[in-house]
């Protein structure tokens, strides 16, 4: 089978949708007429999960000028909670990020934890506080 030709006319018959959608018979579809409803592959989820790490960590570094400052695994920290919530709710952590921007990680770790997403995330952020503590994996 000739897969670009067959692609080809998926793509114009289909046509390409970046959000979610109903298709006419109701099953909620993506990208090309992707059922969603079918679930995905493994390398469709380490695909999907290697963009969104790739988006959340040029947020941080567009969001925050210090970012170089920061040893591995707190920039990790930062690119996980932004993959988890969204830069837009991670800069809503004022004192975090500015204990973070002066070094104060002791403090930064504890503001982490004294948050509504700690309660919700749970052990994932006790772990996250630990590795911007320790600075270290």
């Amino acid at each position: 089978m000739d897969y670009e030709r067959v692609a080809a006319r998926i793509r114009k018959s289909e046509g390409l949708s970046y959000l979610p959608y109903k298709c006419p018979s109701g099953h909620l579809t993506i990208g090309y007429g992707h059922n969603l409803e079918h679930g995905i592959s493994i390398e469709a989820a380490e695909l999907l999960l290697r963009q969104d790490i790739e988006i959340a960590a040029k947020q941080v570094k567009n969001a925050f000028i210090w970012w170089p400052k920061l040893t591995e695994a707190r920039f990790y920290v930062l690119v996980d909670m932004t993959f988890n919530m969204g830069i837009s709710r991670l800069c809503g952590f004022k004192k975090m990020l500015t204990a973070v921007e002066q070094g104060d990680y002791q403090t930064a770790a504890k503001e982490m934890l004294a948050s509504k997403w700690a309660v919700q995330v749970g052990r994932r952020a006790v772990e996250l506080s630990k590795m911007m503590q320790k600075g270290e994996w």
